[in-house]
């Protein structure tokens, strides 16, 4: 099977997305890979549809425990053998699924990337053919980047240990600082780097600069009223919880 016969028969698609093609085919081709895309651009498939491809079990690295879950109940559901072991799960879960990576029962695994503090799961990875070692979200590994987590530190050790196996990179929101970051940090041997365009045609970027706090309220209280409905983004939940209180002090409706 090829890959576009694997993306319809378990992804239902006839055509790749952009970039894809080309990192599937690349992560076939067996190369490391540092791919920067957008959200919504298809990530994931990057991944995923090369583990179906390749001999032996593909590990995604991911710090969100509900994106693991949506994926692997997603993956399930298309009949692909896939599970994630986390903290969300009894020990006797976390340790039936350890040995069931073990024994090669999975194509693909997701991990958060404080498991790797534990000795028997490395000793279970270390048991398994690893086809393919994805990190997602891997400008948690820079210190340059927003959103640093110290446990991915710990993934070149893990690599070491594990000798090495094809690494596949993947993040939507990437400086040049933090690419190189990524590139050094995981050690990627002559890797191939695809930047996705962030281009939105559907959206229009405005920016409206506003004497003070209170002309601020204003204006995004004159823009619900002219929009009627809306999403405001904050920097952080104190900011959003702020916001959120001035608009109902405003009779505003509006949730958190």
């Amino acid at each position: 099977m090829n890959a576009r016969e694997a993306l319809e028969k378990y992804f239902g698609f006839r055509e790749f997305l952009d970039a894809q093609e080309e990192v599937v085919t690349a992560l076939i081709g067996g190369a490391d890979a540092l791919v920067v895309m957008p959200t919504g651009g298809g990530k994931s498939l990057c991944y995923q549809l090369p583990a179906l491809l390749l001999e032996g079990t593909t590990v995604v690295v991911s710090p969100l425990i509900a994106l693991m879950k949506d994926q692997v109940d997603a993956l399930q559901r298309r009949g692909i053998a896939a599970s994630l072991i986390n903290s969300s799960l009894r020990i006797d879960e976390q340790r039936e699924r350890i040995r069931a990576l073990a024994r090669g029962e999975y194509k693909l695994v997701y991990i958060a990337p404080e498991r790797f503090r534990s000795r028997s799961f490395l000793d279970a990875l270390g048991e398994s053919t690893i086809a393919l070692f994805a990190v997602d979200e891997a400008h948690c590994l820079s210190m340059w980047g927003h959103d640093f987590r110290p446990d991915y530190f710990r993934l070149d050790a893990v690599l070491e240990r594990l000798g090495r196996p094809q690494v596949a990179a993947f993040t939507a929101t990437a400086t040049p600082e933090v690419r190189q970051d990524i590139l050094q940090h995981l050690r990627l041997r002559e890797p191939r780097e695809f930047v996705a365009g962030f281009a939105r045609p559907n959206l229009n970027l405005l920016v409206r600069q506003t004497e003070n706090e209170t002309r601020k309220y204003e204006r995004i209280q004159a823009l619900i009223a002219e929009h009627r409905t809306g999403i405001i983004y904050c920097a952080t939940r104190k900011r959003a919880e702020a916001v959120a209180a001035n608009l109902q002090l405003a009779k505003v409706s509006c949730i958190l």
